[in-house]
């Protein structure tokens, strides 16, 4: 196995997160905040909680696996029931702010809000405390790692600079928040959703066809799984929860499940075991970036 490869636990070869953004409809509201005004936009997003999470819950007790759930505030406080059900699951609830925000925009004041609010919102309808955060629409800042360990996070999954995890650093000095990187060509979103207003994607040129995307999440999975890396896949109930989309979700967890020694974890059990190996690969680390960005 090549040097970069992960000492996973119990000698696994690759280990797997499957995660799942239920934004319903904040992020259309985040895109253009006169969808409010557009019911027929605005029920894309709620497809999300209303069809596709019982569908993929359904799904995932099958495969007998958990994943991570991203959720928006917002999406708690108008689909609790929805959000109720994925705990009472077994899946891990995390961060994902709380209209949706673009933490680029956001000063430390206003994220803090964001996050408490969010969490506080979650930690009253499922009982457990979110110590994972994913950056939504967009980036983050380069206090915002400070923010998130001052507040009691454990680990996120919002950058792009690597395939394993890191740990974040503030001020030059490594925290214990576990940074567990995903990539665009993981996400179900930019292949498949489509709105003519607002415009997404803007170009409008845009239903990628079901056995490519197939074909690329496959592809993917088999090399991270020959490299020992850590596959992390992102998915939007709106967007994955359609009765053909759903198809893809199924094949997609029986192919990595076939494989042996796959460890399908949740980004607690990802991160606590990266603490316990400390391994650092701070590659993707935000301050580094943010730094050579500066120098450049």
């Amino acid at each position: 196995m090549p040097s970069d490869s992960v000492p996973w636990p119990d000698g696994v070869r690759c280990a797997v997160m499957l995660t799942f953004d239920v934004d319903a409809d904040t992020i259309w509201r985040t895109l253009d905040p006169t969808a409010v005004d557009r019911p027929k936009t605005l029920s894309i997003g709620e497809y999300g909680p209303c069809r596709g999470v019982p569908r993929i819950l359904d799904l995932l007790d099958r495969q007998g696996v958990k994943g991570s759930w991203m959720i928006p505030g917002l999406t708690a406080e108008n689909w609790p029931d929805s959000v109720r059900a994925v705990a009472e699951a077994g899946h891990e609830i995390g961060n994902h702010g709380h209209l949706h925000e673009n933490f680029a925009d956001l000063d430390v004041t206003q994220q803090r809000d964001v996050l408490l609010r969010s969490n506080d919102v979650l930690e009253k309808l499922t009982g457990v405390r979110p110590i994972g955060f994913r950056t939504p629409a967009g980036d983050m800042i380069p206090e915002t790692p400070g923010l998130l360990a001052e507040l009691g996070f454990r680990w996120s999954s919002s950058m792009r600079g690597d395939d394993r995890p890191s740990f974040l650093s503030v001020a030059g000095e490594a925290t214990d928040i576990v940074e567990i990187p995903a990539h665009w060509e993981l996400d179900d979103f930019p292949q498949f959703m489509f709105n003519y207003h607002p415009p997404f994607p803007a170009g409008q040129c845009r239903i990628a066809n079901y056995a490519d995307v197939l074909d690329t999440w496959i592809s993917e999975f088999d090399a991270y799984y020959d490299l020992g890396l850590c596959y992390v896949i992102m998915f939007h109930p709106q967007t994955i929860g359609t009765p053909g989309r759903i198809a893809l979700l199924d094949e997609l967890v029986a192919h990595i499940t076939s494989r042996p020694g796959v460890w399908v974890a949740t980004g607690a059990e990802v991160a606590d075991w990266w603490r316990s190996v400390g391994r650092p690969n701070e590659a993707g680390n935000p301050e580094e970036v943010f730094a050579r960005a500066r120098e450049r």
